[in-house]
C-alpha cells in the first residue's frame, strides 16, 4: 500500500457476509464515497466473499477474516489497527461484527439502534447507534446509517466494475445472443422453486417470446440444471461452469433474470438486469428486488418459516409449491413489457 494512501483519513466498512447482503450495502458506501472524498474506504469481509469487493472499485483495500476462529481475528485486528480508522461502520449488526469493529481501534464505532439489530446486544459495543425505523427494505437502511457520516440517503449507486467473461464468451459462440437467465438454486432448499417448472418456464420463454434460456447452477446444483433441461425440450442450456466475474457479465448481457431469493438475484440487479423474482421465507419488502418495474411473485404472507431454511410443511403443502407456472409467466410477461429507462 503507497504511503500517500496510509496518509488520507480512512473508513472500515464491516460487513461479512453475505453475497445478497453485501451487495445491498454497496449504495450506502458509495453514498460515503461521494459525501467523503477524502477518505479511504476499506471493507471487512469473510475470506469467501473477497473475490466480490475485488469488483468494487471504491474499496481501497479489503481487510479479510481468513478463518472464524482466535488466530482469524488476531490476524485481522493487526491488519485494522495498522490503519488507524476514524471510524468504523458496522452494517451485519452481530455480537460478532460488532466486536469486530470495536476491536478495529476505531474512535467512532456506529451501528444501528437496538430496535433494528439482529442480536441487540451488539448495540453494547458501538459508541454511536443510529435509528433507522422498521419495515423498510434493507437497503434504506444500510443508507440511513451512513447519514450519520453525512451521506446522503437520495441515490442508489452499485458500483460493479465490468468485467472479461469466458463463460459469457462461450455463449456467443454457440450463437446465444439475448437469453433469460435462469436460476433455480439456493442455498435454503425453502427459496427453490421446483427445477421442473423452471423447465416449462423455459418452454414457453421460446415459444412466446423467442428467447432462449441459459440455466445457471453452482456446486451440487448441476442435477437442478440438468431437469430445466429434461423438461424444457431443448428451450434452455445449461450455463458454462461460472464463477462470480462471469454472473455480474453474463446478467449485464441477459434480458431478464426469473430467480428466488439468492445471491445470484442480488447480483443481477445491482447489474441493472429486468428481475422476476419467486419469494417465499423471506419478505421481499425487505430483501427483495428494488427496481420497482421488478416483478416479484411472493408466498412470504402464507409462508410458517419466516426466515428459516427449512420449511416446517408436509412436502406437498409446502409454500412455493403454491406459486404455479402460470403466475409465474404473468409476471415475466408484464416485465418483459416495460422498456429500460
Amino acid at each position: 500500500m503507497a504511503e500517500s494512501t496510509l496518509s488520507r483519513p480512512r473508513l472500515l466498512i464491516v460487513r461479512l457476509g453475505s453475497l445478497g447482503d453485501l451487495v445491498h450495502t454497496l449504495p450506502a458506501v458509495a453514498a460515503l464515497q461521494r459525501a467523503r472524498p477524502e477518505l479511504a474506504i476499506d471493507w471487512l469481509v469473510d475470506r469467501v466473499h473477497r473475490e466480490f469487493l475485488s469488483l468494487v472499485p471504491i474499496v481501497e483495500s479489503v481487510v479479510v477474516l481468513e478463518r472464524p476462529n482466535i488466530a482469524g481475528w488476531l490476524q485481522a485486528r493487526r491488519a485494522m489497527r495498522a490503519r488507524h480508522y476514524e471510524a468504523a461502520v458496522d452494517f451485519q449488526g452481530l455480537v460478532k461484527s460488532a466486536a469486530l469493529a470495536r476491536l478495529s481501534g476505531a474512535r467512532r464505532v456506529i451501528g444501528f439502534d437496538r430496535t433494528a439489530l439482529r442480536e441487540p446486544a451488539a448495540a453494547w459495543l458501538y459508541t454511536e447507534r443510529v435509528a433507522v425505523g422498521e419495515g423498510r427494505h434493507v437497503i434504506e437502511k444500510n443508507l440511513a446509517l451512513a447519514a450519520a457520516l453525512g451521506a446522503s440517503t437520495t441515490e442508489r449507486a452499485f458500483p460493479v466494475a465490468d468485467v472479461a467473461s469466458p463463460a459469457l464468451d462461450a455463449l456467443r459462440a454457440q450463437g446465444v445472443s439475448e437469453f433469460v437467465l435462469l436460476n433455480c438454486g439456493a442455498a435454503w432448499p425453502n427459496k427453490r422453486w421446483p427445477a421442473d417448472r423452471f423447465g416449462q418456464i423455459a418452454m414457453w420463454l421460446r415459444e412466446r417470446h423467442g428467447l432462449r434460456s441459459v440455466t445457471l447452477w453452482g456446486p451440487g446444483e448441476s442435477d437442478l440444471a440438468a431437469e430445466v433441461m429434461r423438461v424444457s425440450g431443448g428451450a434452455a442450456l445449461a450455463a458454462p461452469v461460472t464463477g462470480l466475474r462471469d454472473l455480474v457479465a453474463l446478467s449485464r448481457a441477459a434480458r431478464l433474470m426469473v430467480s428466488g431469493d439468492t445471491g445470484p438475484t442480488h447480483i443481477a440487479a445491482a447489474a441493472g438486469t429486468p428481475i422476476v423474482a419467486i419469494f417465499g421465507p423471506t419478505d421481499p419488502a425487505r430483501n427483495g428486488p428494488w427496481d420497482p418495474r421488478d416483478v416479484v411473485v411472493s408466498r412470504y404472507e402464507a409462508c410458517d418459516c419466516h426466515y428459516q431454511r427449512r420449511c416446517h410443511r408436509p412436502a406437498d403443502a409446502w409454500c412455493l409449491l403454491q406459486v404455479d407456472v402460470a403466475q409465474v409467466q404473468r409476471a415475466i410477461d408484464q416485465r418483459l413489457a416495460l422498456r429500460p429507462q
